[in-house]
């Protein structure tokens, strides 16, 4: 996928407009510009191109949004993406949440049109053709999680044939898991590099990952607990790193945290540069990636650069942390939750400027630091003895107080280029919560659960579990859900993990600032835990296809 030549030249060919041609007239032979099904699918080169046209429609910085619709963040642009009505609660029939068929017919069309091919090694066509398959089971996972039943559509529809009615959900999803199953049995474990041997390009790992995923999400623990315990003998392991940048060194976080000597302050700092290491240009393709949307140098950038941070360093604020984000990380002391001020408080001492009002983010779980700029918080990598303050009411600033430094690229920023990193969509610390959170509901705590935990605590510089006081189901289940909340921050989840558990109406309540004044109105209503059909499609589709309860 890197080397992803000539990715974009098969869109009108993938969304079916085909030129035909008459072999005998020199003058009706199709435009040598132009792609029609006479002229394609020659060769292993055509099908190469046509994979790597469907790895195209890989979610990618737009991901951030899911938590900017959750109580995870603010997605305060109402024209970026539709997360600000969803977390409104205002979102209506002409809300689009994402139903589009694009990618399921391109993956559809390659399946119906690649044995056409003649002369092709077989076995790299069926790895091709396995590739394919699980894009079209990610893409209809999506799917069914935000619509519930969905069309399901695995041929080429002709003409006239277009409106489908939809599948009901259970079914959608079996069709996944199958999928999934199915494909891990042909796809390698990884990739050596190379043309068609790309690394990036969807492995055993990523199918299970994902069907782990898929069960996990449907409660279904033990098929949970098997597919990601199946991951977990691959060889992924969690990134960290041993050193710290000189630049990264010049963060003075004795002002926040008290270390207890020299050894406490550095297992504290690894632990943070670990973690956001994770998502810098310089690191992808680290061990712990499962599946990333490759991002191709200086040809296609992602705009987390911009999207994330203040505008006083040049960005626009897109989605910002809500203080109910910022509660939930615990302490780095004890590995406990924090009590945090009461928001009146808070707001008092903010605009006092009492030095008290710092004392909330002191002795923090360093992901924390890694993730969320607060007042004063230090990051010199982005600019030479940087602090953030909050600029309240400026040009392309934070409505809640807070900005997201997760996922931005401090020294892309410093060279002033844009952001080619790509996005992770599963990784193996995710695997591992998956695991811990399956298991435990099937049969409480244990070691392989408390393991799992910590090995993900321990990347981050956080204490191990108290396996005494965690050896009660419903304690452990708690932590664990506030565990995914931290450590998958802004990676899309926390969305589906409010409506499966359940605790939407519960969170999804309206946002303050620091100051205590509103940022947003929230309110939320049963409907929501299913996004709307866009009625343009209801009209176009002359009924067939039905609207959502409440729309």
């Amino acid at each position: 996928m890197k080397n992803r030549t000539s990715i974009y030249i098969l869109t009108g060919l993938l969304t079916f407009g085909a030129v035909s041609s008459c072999k005998k007239d020199f003058l009706e032979r199709p435009p040598l510009d132009q792609l029609s099904e006479t002229t394609f699918w020659k060769n292993s080169n055509d099908v190469y191109k046509a994979v790597n046209a469907i790895y195209n429609q890989l979610p990618g910085d737009g991901i951030i949004y899911e938590d900017g619709a959750s109580d995870n963040a603010h997605a305060q642009y109402p024209w970026e993406s539709s997360a600000t009505d969803v977390s409104a609660g205002t979102a209506t029939s002409v809300t689009d949440a994402g139903w589009s068929f694009i990618d399921v017919r391109r993956a559809n069309y390659f399946l119906a049109n690649a044995d056409k091919v003649t002369g092709m090694d077989q076995a790299l066509l069926e790895r091709y053709k396995a590739e394919v398959r699980f894009l079209r089971a990610l893409f209809y996972h999506r799917l069914a999680t935000k619509f519930g039943n969905v069309p399901l559509i695995t041929t080429v529809l002709p003409l006239g044939e277009e409106n489908v009615p939809r599948t009901p959900k259970a079914e959608v999803l079996k069709f996944v898991t199958d999928e999934l199953d199915a494909v891990s049995k042909v796809l390698p474990a990884s990739y050596s590099g190379g043309k068609s041997i790309e690394k990036g390009r969807v492995t055993k790992g990523a199918a299970l990952a994902l069907k782990a995923r898929v069960h996990l999400y449907e409660g279904q623990w033990q098929q949970a607990v098997d597919a990601s315990s199946q991951v977990m003998t691959l060889g992924y392991t969690l990134f960290k790193v041993s050193t710290e940048a000189a630049i990264d060194a010049k963060d003075n976080y004795s002002t926040w945290v008290t270390f207890a000597d020299a050894n406490d302050e550095k297992k504290f700092r690894l632990g943070l540069r670990s973690y956001e290491g994770l998502f810098h240009k310089a690191n992808e393709g680290n061990n712990e990636v499962i599946l990333d949307r490759q991002q191709i140098d200086q040809k296609d950038a992602n705009f987390l650069n911009t999207y994330l941070p203040p505008g006083t360093i040049g960005g626009w604020s897109s989605v910002t942390p809500t203080q109910e984000l910022v509660n939930s990380y615990g302490s780095y002391k004890t590995g406990e939750a924090v009590v945090p001020p009461s928001p009146a408080q808070r707001a008092s001492w903010y605009i006092a400027k009492d030095p008290n009002f710092a004392n909330e983010y002191k002795n923090r779980d360093p992901r924390l630091y890694a993730t969320i700029l607060f007042e004063n918080s230090p990051w010199n990598a982005i600019e030479d003895d940087y602090k953030f303050n909050w600029a309240e009411g400026a040009s392309n600033m934070s409505q809640t107080g807070y900005n997201f430094r997760k996922m931005v690229d401090p020294s892309i920023y410093r060279d002033q280029v844009d952001n080619h990193a790509n996005i992770i969509l599963i990784r193996y610390a995710e695997v591992l919560l998956t695991y811990a959170e399956a298991k435990n509901e099937i049969s409480g705590p244990d070691g392989t659960v408390f393991d799992a935990l910590d090995a993900i605590r321990i990347r981050s510089g956080m204490p191990v579990l108290d396996r005494v006081k965690y050896g009660d189901k419903v304690l452990l289940r708690e932590l664990i859900r506030n565990e995914r909340r931290v450590e998958l921050a802004l990676e899309g989840q926390r969305y589906m993990d409010i409506r499966r558990w359940k605790i939407a109406p519960q969170v999804m309540k309206t946002i303050n600032n620091i100051k205590n004044t509103q940022a947003q109105a929230r309110t939320w209503t049963d409907k929501l835990y299913l996004m709307p059909v866009p009625q343009k499609e209801i009209d176009l589709a002359k009924g067939v296809l039905t609207q959502n309860d409440g729309y």
